[in-house]
């Protein structure tokens, strides 16, 4: 069973530890669930963008969490 899973990352692309620890998700939406409710926390903790993978492979990303504050 594929595991899907979030890489955290400043603006720059280096990893940093989420404010919010997160599960391993069965699949896509409820990783893309899981972002929904704590993409803020995950803000005011250092995240700037997320990246999805399944597995080893990048799904998409990065994806900024700051919207429009970008």
């Amino acid at each position: 069973m594929a595991a899907w899973t979030w890489r955290f990352e400043t603006a720059d692309g280096t990893e940093v530890q989420p404010a919010v620890q997160p599960e391993e998700f069965t699949t896509q939406g409820d990783a893309e669930s899981w972002i929904g409710e704590h993409w803020k926390d995950l803000k005011e903790g250092g995240t700037d963008q997320v990246r999805l993978f399944e597995d080893a492979a990048e799904i998409y990303g990065p994806m900024s969490l700051h919207g429009e504050d970008a």
